[in-house]
């Protein structure tokens, strides 16, 4: 048994996520200091404006003073109600499917055994009888509901803090860089710590309830329990849908009218598109990012838990081992905490250059002391030697074999990370090779930005392919499922660092919007920057993790089925392999379109404004801000749907009609080709969007030779800018949640396809 009592783990676990959620509620409370107000107050005798609680530095009156800031909490209140607006509508259609797919989770495993309440023989311990089929089919639908609002709160959250925050770190940099980017910073830390705390409170309280029914069923309590990570995916799927669809349509309809055709800045006020554009920020980059690596946090936890149920863990009922899991990613809030800590409270940003490294640094330090963290966790919840579950057969394993797995994946992610800020930072040659290529035009732009992104595969699927040898050799299947854990243990500060993104992007158009001087744009333009390249590692993160992910409840897939191997020399395998591979430039086909026509609707729109609006183009006159709002939530709510769908109705069609066996050709087919096309184009579309900023700074006598903007070379720059904002940020980071959905779906209905699968070869048998 392992050293650590059951008493002590049932502690542990809710204390560490608690004070995640209360460090969250204190890094709020720090932001809510900044204060939104413009009039002028007495302190020590003498009058001061405490914008922020402290005077500004070289305050350009007239500029950045008072009238300034109140028009600052002006355009915030326009972003957040668009942005609620925007999730409360698309929230609605999601209840309709939350309840029709709960409805069909409930049939299809209730009619395994006829809808009997009678207790079955276990599937793994035939000696022992489990519950009914019936208990299993409404506990999976109960968990696939709360999985989704967990999923939907997270969002929602995400993005209420981040439009609360966004002007706040406007008026921070009235103070200096420093003061901006700790308000940025500790916003994000909020969304951060926030969903990972919540999000394994949920899943433990989840399993606590669940065991007062299930008593000594552990395999039945935790095969219904991978429905959380079910509801948490299919949440994030249409979320990073309609919000990618959302975001883009509005960006690259302001980029195309506005920075090519009227040569106005990105967020200036006149552009019809603007708010549409930064409201997108919110609900695509935020709402939708929060969903999807909570669904990736939640369908590891639940395949290691799975697949550890059917092991010595759940035969010996040694709790402390089984929630191992679970262990890890309470030590992962810890080890978030300070190394939030080190960012904003014992380091302190003075100059521009110091940003970027500091945000990379948070992911050095977090896996570091991480990894000192999985040794700790590993040694005294483990025993010092069990068995795990390999098809069929027991593996012995002793407890630094998991530590190993943990950690090849958490490093893994590391090295993800900084191999997709090497070829999407313009830092770097690649993207400075992909700048300089605009000087003979758009065309040789293209070309050199998509030779980037399939170069930028190599070293993560080498990673990807290490991890998942060593995870494997060790710990079979479950060893797979903790090394997808371990990328994901630091998520608090991934999360933190991706939010931190859109804030300070936010940020800068706020600035713009309320004719802020060109000092204050400069630094939220340099925290723009940075975030830009953090947000591209924080989808690397993603990818990575899903195949992991992927590949974990793939292998519980086939174990659940009752399948002995994959043959793929099988035909009833090869077609779903086909298929499977297929989906990715299906899916992807879907998105980019959904994009172009909400674009092209967009692009009508704010050419129809310029052109008919009298004195738009010189400032006299408010653009129609709402009619462009409505062209992004309309396209974004009725597109996301066939995308949605595609995904969804995949595993139910092949498994009922093909059988198990084609359905899991199709799921490999999907991982393998899913993984290298949303690496390149998340690449592509980030190398892009950065060697227009690269171009735009014009920070080193290179860029200064290809500026300023408004050169050809800078038209060149935005249209291949516009071309990647898709890939980047609606298919790419989409399709990692594709290949993790289909796995934890068919995962979840494979007692059903097991049973009554196959229809279409059994008529023609």
């Amino acid at each position: 048994m392992a050293k650590l009592g059951e008493a002590l783990t049932e502690v542990l676990i809710p204390l560490a996520a608690v004070i995640g959620i209360g460090f969250a509620v204190l890094q709020w409370i720090l932001v809510s200091r900044i204060r939104l107000s413009s009039g002028p107050v007495e302190k020590n005798g003498r009058p001061e404006n405490l914008v922020g609680g402290e005077p500004e530095e070289e305050e350009e009156e007239g500029v950045d003073g008072p009238a300034s800031v109140t028009k600052c909490a002006e355009i915030q209140s326009a972003i957040s109600i668009g942005a609620t607006s925007f999730l409360i509508t698309e929230y609605k259609y999601l209840a309709v499917f939350m309840v029709i797919f709960g409805v069909i989770i409930f049939l299809f495993l209730g009619s395994v055994k006829g809808f009997s309440k009678d207790s079955q023989p276990c599937t793994y311990s035939k000696d022992r009888m489990c519950k009914p089929a019936l208990a299993n089919a409404a506990f999976s639908t109960l968990a696939f509901l709360l999985g989704s609002l967990t999923s939907v709160l997270s969002g929602f959250l995400g993005m209420k803090i981040a439009t609360y925050a966004n002007a706040r770190t406007t008026v921070e940099a009235r103070k200096g860089v420093g003061r901006a980017f700790i308000a940025a910073f500790r916003s994000g830390a909020v969304m951060g710590f926030l969903l990972a705390a919540n999000g394994l409170l949920v899943l433990y309280i989840s399993i606590n309830l669940f065991k007062i029914y299930y008593g000594d069923d552990w395999e039945g309590l935790y095969e219904s329990i991978t429905g959380y990570g079910l509801g948490g995916s299919s949440m994030a799927l249409f979320g990073r849908v309609g919000g990618g669809i959302y975001t883009k349509a509005a960006d690259v309809g302001a980029d195309l009218v506005g920075k090519v055709e009227r040569n106005i800045p990105e967020d200036d006020p006149r552009n019809p598109a603007v708010i549409a554009d930064n409201v997108g920020d919110n609900v695509g980059d935020i709402a939708g990012m929060g969903s999807d690596l909570f669904g990736s946090y939640a369908e590891s936890s639940c395949a290691a838990l799975f697949v550890g149920s059917i092991s010595s863990f759940g035969i010996n009922h040694d709790f402390s081992a089984m929630s191992y899991p679970l262990l890890i990613s309470s030590m992962g809030i810890i080890v978030c905490l300070f190394t939030t800590l080190v960012a904003t409270d014992f380091f302190e940003i003075k100059s521009v250059k110091q940003i970027e490294p500091s945000l990379k640094w948070q992911l050095v330090i977090s896996t570091v002391l991480m990894t000192g963290g999985i040794a700790i966790v590993s040694f005294v919840a483990l025993p010092s030697k069990f068995t795990l579950f390999n098809f069929g057969e027991d593996k012995t394993v002793k407890n630094w074999h998991l530590f190993f797995c943990v950690s090849v994946g958490l490093w893994a992610g590391l090295i993800i990370g900084y191999v997709t800020e090497y070829f999407t930072s313009n830092a770097y040659g690649p993207v400075q090779a992909v700048a300089d290529s605009c000087r003979t035009g758009a065309a040789t732009n293209v070309i050199f930005g998509l030779a980037l992104g399939y170069k930028s595969v190599i070293v993560p699927i080498f990673a990807i392919a290490v991890a998942i040898y060593v995870s494997f050799s060790l710990a079979s299947m479950y060893g797979i499922a903790v090394a997808a854990l371990g990328m994901l243990s630091t998520i608090a500060t991934g999360l933190s660092i991706d939010a931190y993104g859109p804030i300070s992007d936010n940020a800068g158009g706020i600035a713009e919007m309320a004719g802020m001087s060109r000092k204050i744009r400069e630094r939220t333009d340099a925290l723009d920057s940075a975030g830009n390249t953090t947000a591209a590692i924080g989808k690397g993160f993603a990818i990575g993790s899903a195949a992991l992910v992927s590949l974990a409840l793939f292998g519980a897939f086939v174990s659940r089925a009752g399948i002995d191997f994959v043959n793929v020399l099988s035909p009833k395998v090869f077609i779903g392999l086909m298929v499977g591979a297929m989906l990715p430039y299906w899916f992807s086909a879907m998105t980019m379109r959904s994009v172009g026509s909400a674009a092209l609707k967009m692009v009508e729109e704010v050419r129809r404004q310029f052109n008919t609006i009298p004195g738009l183009m010189e400032g006299t006159t408010k653009p129609d801000y709402a009619t462009c709002v409505k062209i992004s939530t309309d396209a974004s709510l009725r597109k996301m749907i066939p995308p949605g769908a595609l995904v969804m109705l995949t595993p139910l069609i092949a498994g009922t009609f093909f059988g198990v066996e084609t359905l899991a050709g199709v799921l490999a087919g999907a991982l393998v080709s899913g993984v290298q096309v949303a690496i390149s184009a998340s690449n592509t579309g980030g190398a892009w969007d950065n060697a227009k900023k690269y171009i735009e700074a014009g920070v080193s006598e290179h860029a200064k030779a290809l500026g300023p903007k408004g050169s050809d070379p800078h038209k060149a720059a935005v249209v291949g800018d516009t071309i990647g904002d898709p890939l980047k940020d609606t298919s790419g980071p989409s399709l990692n949640i594709l290949v993790k959905l289909m796995a934890v779906e068919s995962l979840v209905l494979a007692p059903f396809f097991a049973a009554h699968g196959g229809l279409l070869f059994k008529w023609f048998r």
